[in-house]
């Protein structure tokens, strides 16, 4: 990439001309992924009582380590072509978010895997050392790789592989229950769920699609041990659009909207048993009732999950909705009644 300049020959003779695109593509990606970063946390911030948002949240994070990996990359080449100055403390930042992004990315991925925000609220505890010692050996590894260290290719080929098959199999599993899920719906004729567990189901096929582009990518880019300078440009043109388009539809299939009802219907953390879903009655109750609950839109005991060994088979789901959530502009008070579930 660089050589020494001669005595009397000017700086950028020491700089290969076939990396002077670098600057305006990593201006260009910059645009694109700020421009991503700013839409996702307004969506997420705009919408964030339409469900648990703490996995969209999560997943800001993604798009803005990646700008700030392209702001440095972007004035690291410019003060290199245009300053005469290539700061080494610039590229080391490079270097250390560059390690960031891809370990919060494959982070994200596993939180997704497990159904996080999307088929329980919060991971057990062993879920969540799981994740955490992954990502950490995943930076590791991906350090020592990335400073050339012996055997560390190895290791990282290791760990994608053990990732990878944490995902897929916890993907794997989550669609399973979920078409248990609908089965039972479909047997049971309780409908009023039927939306709620196709949107998940449907959310994971897209998502289980994506990852399987992601792991042929990796396998490609690893492949290609390609390091000279000749068309360098063209290959990280190949490389972020592939990440870019990877990204935007894995945000545009998890990102904060305005789902089927009772989407939010889920146990706080997986059971180890057989996860059912319970019945759905609708209540009744006037005025005077209703003041002794807390004003909220919804009002859910989510008895969700049981074990085949528990005595307690008979678990029921209540859903209260308040008066006022979805009340029409021609509505009455006359027909308060009408709208409590």
């Amino acid at each position: 990439m660089f050589r020494v300049p001669e005595a009397g020959e000017p700086y950028l003779a020491g700089i290969d001309e076939s990396f002077r695109p670098l600057p305006s593509l990593y201006l260009a990606f910059l645009t694109i992924w700020f421009f991503s970063a700013f839409s996702w946390t307004i969506n997420t911030y705009k919408n964030r009582h339409f469900q648990t948002n703490n996995l969209q949240w999560t997943l800001a994070s993604v798009p803005l380590i990646k700008a700030l990996q392209l702001t440095l990359s972007f004035l690291f080449w410019y003060s290199c072509f245009h300053l005469q100055i290539c700061s080494l403390w610039m590229s080391f930042g490079v270097y250390v978010t560059g390690v960031l992004f891809q370990t919060a990315s494959f982070v994200s991925f596993l939180l997704i895997s497990h159904g996080y925000c999307i088929t329980c609220e919060r991971l057990s505890l062993t879920e969540r050392r799981t994740t955490a010692a992954l990502g950490c050996v995943f930076y590791l590894t991906l350090v020592g790789y990335r400073a050339s260290v012996p055997y560390f290719t190895v290791l990282l080929l290791l760990n994608y592989l053990v990732s990878f098959y944490m995902i897929f199999h916890h993907i794997s599993l989550n669609l399973s229950v979920l078409r248990e899920q609908l089965a039972f719906i479909e047997d049971e004729d309780v409908q009023a769920m039927y939306d709620a567990v196709y949107t998940k189901y449907i959310m994971f096929k897209k998502f289980q699609g994506a990852m399987q582009i992601v792991a042929m990518a990796e396998i490609v880019i690893y492949i290609n041990v390609d390091d000279s300078s000749e068309n360098y440009w063209l290959r990280l043109l190949v490389r972020e659009w592939a990440q870019f388009c990877i990204f935007l539809y894995i945000g545009w299939t998890f990102r904060s909207q305005d789902l089927a009802p009772r989407f939010s219907v889920m146990p706080t953390t997986k059971s180890k048993g057989e996860t059912m879903v319970p019945p759905i009655y609708s209540i009744e109750m006037d005025a005077a009732t209703f003041k002794d609950f807390s004003r909220h839109e919804w009002h859910i005991g989510v008895p969700t999950s049981h074990s085949r060994d528990e005595t307690s088979k008979d678990s029921v789901l209540v859903v209260i909705q308040h008066p006022n959530a979805y009340r029409l502009k021609s509505s009455s008070s006359s027909s308060l009644s009408t709208h409590l579930v």
